[in-house]
């Protein structure tokens, strides 16, 4: 089943099946592993192949195919141990790209000390994101790196009416319009001939403090 658009999923709980049915929902072939009988069971027929496995046997892996996968995610949340021996194994097998869920910082700098590169802290990014959100007017905030967000907002005043090219944001503000939505249309580019209307919803990037600095200015 390892097309070159599929995806294995192993721990199929509220994390990992969000992401596995999101998968779908989008294209992608989607092979969703659990050890729970019942989890299997309530995802049949919703993904390409759901099956009930132990993990941390690797037999049991490769009869799966998982090896033959380009991109894995462990989302086992539970039980730190399945989750460490089956990324352990994993890695073994030198998947090119796997994620892990951490379900703690302990739990995390064990899986970058086996050599994981991406280690995705769910309710720890979550928390942080909804921080921001509270903090300002954003509408909706995505952080790309340690200090670098994405920003979605309404315009405040000094975007409102002007042509972008007219204004000095990077400069002065250390934030750049990326996109803009006019009511409910789809969203499109911004450029230096955009003029940003109130009512109108705007994407800007930059550095964390001074993206939420922007945010809150009206």
């Amino acid at each position: 089943m390892a097309e070159a658009d599929a995806v294995a999923v192993i721990g199929l709980g509220r994390f990992g099946r969000a992401i596995a049915l999101e998968l779908m929902e989008t294209g992608t072939e989607v092979l969703g592993i659990d050890a729970d009988e019942d989890i299997v069971q309530s995802l049949n027929g919703q993904l390409t192949q759901v099956v009930r496995a132990d993990t941390t046997n690797e037999e049991v892996l490769r009869q799966l195919a998982v090896h033959e996968f380009d991109r894995v995610i462990v989302a086992i949340g539970s039980d730190v141990q399945s989750s460490i021996l089956t990324t352990s194994i994993l890695l073994r097998m030198e998947i090119p790209h796997l994620w892990t869920k951490a379900v703690s910082d302990a739990h995390g700098q064990i899986l970058s000390q086996l050599g994981v590169k991406h280690v995705i802290y769910p309710e720890h990014e979550m928390g942080r994101r909804v921080a921001h959100l509270v903090r300002g007017a954003a509408l909706d905030y995505i952080e790309v790196d340690d200090d670098y967000a994405i920003v979605k907002m309404p315009p405040n005043r000094i975007v409102q009416d002007i042509r972008l090219g007219d204004t000095d944001l990077r400069q002065e503000y250390g934030v750049t319009v990326m996109a803009v939505q006019r009511g409910s249309t789809e969203w499109c580019n911004a450029d230096a001939d955009t003029v940003i209307e109130a009512g109108d919803t705007i994407l800007i990037a930059g550095p964390i403090k001074k993206a939420e600095a922007f945010g809150q200015l009206r």
